[in-house]
């Protein structure tokens, strides 16, 4: 019998249609048929730029020796991560906890029911370096199902329970002391890695959100090593932009390979904040070229963005990134000399022989001018006719929602009207062609068709993105969107008795055995995080009691957690920092009469160019009602105004830039 792959949206799933494995998608049918069969479930996890997931397809799941194996003693299932992060996240937390480390390609077998009884990541075809071989774990597998069948369904209960354990934490009655900010900043300070930046030891992966944190507690002096060694390394494309997942030294030399849409636009802001608060140009031209790789690789035409590209070409990792001396000479002629120098290219390499291209001084140039330029030019074009890596072409809404947030707020702080248009395409797509026939957010969308009920992290992303849109543009239409993405997301995933959100809109009918809450930052924002910002930032723009309400049930409750891992919830600190801290609401009135947002430009200009991680920003002509904020705040004399408050406090309209900008610059404790 073939595979049940082929009318799959996700091109992972669609990479494996011709496996001679007899795979299921996730569903409720898988379930019924291992039921009937009286067999368990084994549920493969991947994604399509995953490395080790190619590996193990080829190793096994392209084996007719392994497949015939696979299918007569097991259901197979094959998932997406991408897609469905739910039942990733759900397995992932089994697989941690039974063996202490987790990741892709996951594996995990599974009872008729779905409840988990044992499981790894990558099982080689042989035994290798101590691991067991995928053959002997099945059989083993089997060997216990068969003869322990009593002592898996007897654990059931308890394995179901753990998982759904962090779902039934009540949380604690007031919001913590404000001092824990500062608290979370030192601990994070704690582990950083003076030298190289970053957390902890390899693998790294770059920590936007608690860098952004960081960043808006004063921090930028003691987070540049990280900034700098990102972008100098090989976990930035030297010469093509954009940067990869995470780098397996300590060092940031070498990637793993695969480029994430995510992570260039995590990375996009907090390049461009530190830029705000540093001035220093090397990261403002980080933050374009980011963008701008993005716009010209991963751009699907309709307006929003492709997911990811693969590590792999032709079969061998970072083949397409890498370069040898000789492949060096062949492009530069005379001037290879300056280009090895240039990228640190040697003959040793630094990659399995080859060399991926870094900044030998660790710190990124500000530009690449005269024959630099030239040399990094030359390059990228010799490496644009190679074999490219895989495009993984569906796009993600709620990765998309983080382009539109990165697009927006570069645009409007380098005055680049061509990226904050690109964000309106962005968050257009997501508005028309991502939602179903009752108007319900969708999860991923690829050649014109839609599918899978969207989770909290697409709603809440999308929630801050339409925010970030409308403070670049001051279109109400965003910002009611906005307001409405809200409210669904409040009424489909809020806990109405503990409080907080779970990241499904209820116990799933395909199969789905508990209803979890998301937490930290792995490495996105937790959803639940985001919903608090997004939630706490609407309530500064309206003034209504519920959003604030909403936040503050996930603050209390994910709180306590921030102590013990600060670098782990930098965005949940961030929401933290919102409702603890100096929030601050500004709107900027227009004359009724004159265009707008011109009108009004040489007040922006103070707003746009320093980073207010805890401001909200409303705009309008004199009358403007949406948002709420702009409600009564009349020109001055016929003449723009800007009216700031401050921990609930209004301070009298501003009517210069050199006012309003001495203002944001105040101390309010000062």
């Amino acid at each position: 019998m073939p595979n049940r792959l082929a009318d799959e949206l996700s091109p992972y799933l669609l990479q494996h249609r011709e496996n001679p494995v007899e795979w299921w998608p996730w569903g409720p049918e898988a379930m019924a048929e291992a039921r009937e069969r009286a067999v368990p479930i084994l549920l493969s996890v991947g994604y399509a730029a995953c490395h080790w997931c190619h590996v193990m397809e080829r190793e096994s799941f392209e084996d007719p020796e392994t497949a015939r194996y696979m299918n007569e003693h097991f259901v197979p299932i094959k998932v997406d991560r991408e897609e469905r992060p739910d039942v990733d996240a759900l397995y992932i937390e089994f697989v941690q906890s039974v063996t202490g480390h987790a990741g892709w390609p996951l594996t995990v077998f599974l009872d008729p029911n779905g409840v988990p009884f044992h499981g790894g990541t990558y099982f080689p075809d042989e035994p290798r370096l101590g691991s067991p071989s995928f053959r002997m774990v099945m059989e083993a597998v089997v060997e216990a199902w068969d003869e322990k069948r009593d002592e898996i369904d007897a654990q059931a209960d308890e394995v179901v329970r753990r998982l759904s354990a962090i779902a039934l934490v009540d949380a604690p009655e007031d919001l913590p002391d404000p001092r824990i900010l500062e608290a979370a900043a030192r601990g994070m300070l704690e582990s950083l890695d003076p030298v190289e930046g970053g957390f902890g030891d390899a693998p790294k992966f770059p920590p936007a959100s608690a860098i952004d944190f960081l960043l808006a507690h004063g921090y930028a002096g003691e987070v540049e090593a990280t900034l700098d060694r990102m972008a100098a390394g090989g976990l930035w494309d030297q010469i093509g932009g954009g940067f990869c997942r995470y780098a397996v030294d300590s060092a940031w030399q070498i990637p793993h390979f695969e480029k994430m849409l995510y992570d260039n636009a995590l990375l996009a802001r907090t390049y461009l904040h530190a830029w705000q608060i540093t001035g220093l140009e090397r990261y403002r031209r980080i933050t374009v070229e980011t963008l701008e790789w993005a716009l010209g690789e991963m751009a699907n035409g309709e307006g929003g963005f492709h997911a990811s590209l693969d590590a792999d070409s032709e079969g061998v990792e970072g083949l397409f990134y890498t370069w040898t001396p000789d492949e060096v000479l062949a492009v530069l002629g005379d001037r290879t000399d300056s280009g090895l120098a240039l990228f640190g290219v040697t003959e040793a390499g630094n990659f399995e022989g080859r060399n991926v291209l870094r900044i030998p001084s660790g710190i990124p140039p500000d530009r690449f001018e005269g024959d630099e330029a030239e040399i990094r030019s030359l390059l990228l074009e010799a490496r644009s006719g190679r074999v490219r890596p895989p495009l993984d072409d569906k796009a993600v809404c709620s990765w998309n929602a983080l382009m539109v947030s990165a697009l927006a707020d570069a645009g409007a702080a380098l005055d680049r009207p061509d990226l904050v248009d690109a964000a309106i395409r962005c968050a257009t797509f997501i508005w028309e062609e991502m939602r179903d026939g009752q108007g319900r957010l969708l999860r991923v969308w690829r050649n014109g068709e839609a599918g899978v009920g969207a989770f909290l992290e697409d709603h809440a992303f999308l929630l801050e993105a339409l925010l970030d849109l409308y403070e670049a543009t001051f279109d109400p239409v965003w910002f009611e969107r906005a307001r409405g993405i809200a409210e669904e997301m409040v009424e489909g995933f809020g806990d109405r008795v503990r409080g907080g959100f779970f990241t499904t809109r209820g116990v799933s009918e395909d199969g789905l055995i508990a209803r979890r809450k998301d937490v930290g930052d792995h490495p996105i924002p937790s959803g639940s995080a985001s919903a608090a910002l997004g939630l706490l930032r609407l309530w500064g723009l309206t003034g209504e009691g519920r959003p604030r309400e909403e936040a503050e049930k996930i603050l209390r409750m994910l709180a306590p957690a921030s102590t013990r891992r600060p670098d782990a919830f930098g965005h949940l600190l961030k929401a933290l920092d919102f409702a603890l801290g100096d929030q601050t609401e500004l709107a900027l009135i227009g004359p009724s009469g004159s265009p707008f947002p011109a009108s009004i430009q040489a007040l922006l200009d103070p707003v746009r160019t320093r980073y207010l991680p805890n401001t909200v920003l409303a705009g309008g002509p004199e009358g403007t009602t949406s948002p709420p904020l702009l409600v009564d705040r009349p020109t001055v004399d016929g003449s723009p105004a800007a009216y700031l408050c401050r921990r609930f406090v209004c301070l009298e309209p501003v009517a210069s830039p050199e006012a309003l900008g001495a203002e944001l610059d105040r101390d309010p404790d000062g």
